[in-house]
């Protein structure tokens, strides 16, 4: 409990390290993957060896898949934030659960329980209010609409990224699948970088001092911890506490940034927050065999 604490702190600070950047987005969300990829590459290569050789053509295409999705959502959360606010564009990056249970549903021919739908029209209610509260108040950010729709692009690619690899992780080790995914993340956004005519070197020290933040931080003391946690903890904890996420951003962008989101902006927010932990509990459960 006390690592998953230490892990949610640390990637409440993400958004935050985002937006105190001056490089373009894609550019932070490349370094920010490959500097997560390097450190595990040495483990990934003396380790496991003989794992990487196993690995069939079948996981590997899904494991492709997965990375390409986690490409799509680190290049569209990170521009969200260039046109949003904090609360807004963590919160409904957050939205993840709602898609994997929707495209469990289309695409594996899962069912949806009543309180998964439930929790599925709550979060999109509050997702309309939100919006609309950013909107109609005047909310931080020079288009609140656009960054609040490329957020929940980001969180129908994360919930893509967890669907592509759902099944490969359950026959390969963390490691050699995090690497393989995180390198042909790292390809992809390394492209749309380049694509955008984007300089990757011409930077100030600070630059690279939070490019480094990102990795260290959000990805590997924040993501990788809580890796580390699935293994000792019930998922339905790790999930739930993945909201804290919001809140913790949230309150850093209001000290950091006096990004105060309005009344109903926050209301919106807990609606949201409600219908996701509504829908990650009920499904953990069933996948437990207990729903």
């Amino acid at each position: 409990m006390v690592a998953l604490a230490v892990a949610i702190a640390a990637i409440s600070t993400g958004a935050i390290l985002i937006r105190l950047s001056d490089a373009p987005s894609a550019v932070a969300a490349f370094y920010r993957v490959l500097f997560t990829t390097l450190p595990l590459l040495p483990v990934a290569i003396w380790r496991y060896r003989d794992e990487f050789a196993r690995i069939q053509r079948r996981d590997l295409l899904f494991a492709g898949v997965s990375g390409l999705a986690l490409a799509v959502h680190f290049a569209t959360w990170f521009e969200s934030l260039e046109w949003t606010s904090v609360a807004a564009s963590v919160t409904l990056v957050q939205a993840q659960p709602l898609f994997v249970a929707l495209g469990a549903w289309l695409l594996l021919r899962e069912r949806l329980t009543g309180e998964m739908v439930l929790g599925i029209v709550v979060a999109m209610t509050g997702m309309v209010v939100m919006s609309l509260a950013d909107l109609l108040a005047g909310a931080p950010g020079s288009d609140p609409l656009r960054g609040n729709g490329l957020a929940l692009v980001g969180a129908v690619a994360a919930a893509g990224y967890v669907l592509a690899g759902r099944s490969v992780r359950q026959r390969l080790p963390l490691i050699p699948y995090v690497v393989i995914v995180y390198g042909v993340c790292t390809v992809c956004l390394f492209g749309v970088a380049v694509a955008q005519g984007n300089s990757l070197t011409v930077y100030p020290a600070r630059e690279w001092l939070l490019f480094l933040g990102l990795a260290a931080g959000p990805g590997l003391l924040g993501h990788t911890v809580i890796n580390w946690a699935l293994a000792h903890l019930e998922s339905s904890v790790v999930s739930v506490s993945l909201l804290g996420e919001p809140v913790g951003a949230t309150v850093l962008a209001v000290v950091l940034f006096a990004e105060i989101p309005a009344a109903v902006t926050v209301a919106g927010m807990i609606v949201v927050l409600g219908g996701i932990v509504l829908t990650a509990l009920d499904r953990e459960q069933r996948d437990a065999g207990f729903g």
